[in-house]
């Protein structure tokens, strides 16, 4: 399993903020994390072999009771066994959890964009441990932690 997160890092913005915002809502190492620079386009890249980075994230879904719009979003980013979507970068600084398209203007500063690669680990499973459905705002099939089995 590969956990990867990327955020654009503009030249009127700190690199410490949007690590801090990266890591206020997955929790990656600081390790983990650093700046690819090219000519003209700079972007802060945090990367992980083990889904730990997201527990910060399963946790947060969970806290601001956004469960069912997180697993819509989860799932509309899927193909086979690798889930991408974006978060909004200013949200995350503030520690909150806020899905967003690509599009600018809905994340002005650029979105987070997350990318998760299962490998051959079981896509229900994992689904259903990040952003399991509710019923009556109760998580149902809820997987207590995931581990590719």
């Amino acid at each position: 399993m590969r956990v990867t997160a990327r955020a654009p890092l503009y030249a009127t913005e700190s690199e410490e903020k949007v690590l801090k915002a990266i890591r206020n809502v997955l929790d990656f190492n600081k390790d983990e994390c650093h700046v690819d620079r090219y000519d003209k386009y700079q972007e802060v890249v945090c990367s992980a072999e083990s889904p730990r980075p997201l527990e910060r994230l399963a946790y947060l879904l969970r806290s601001q009771r956004i469960l069912d719009a997180a697993r819509s979003y989860i799932l509309r980013g899927r193909s086979e066994n690798v889930f991408k979507f974006h978060l909004n970068k200013q949200a995350a600084f503030q520690g909150r959890v806020s899905f967003c398209s690509f599009e600018i203007g809905e994340s002005p500063l650029g979105a987070i964009t997350l990318m998760i690669d299962i490998g051959e680990c079981n896509p229900e499973l994992f689904i259903n441990w990040i952003a399991p459905e509710t019923k009556e705002g109760k998580p149902i099939n809820e997987e207590a932690t995931f581990r590719c089995v």
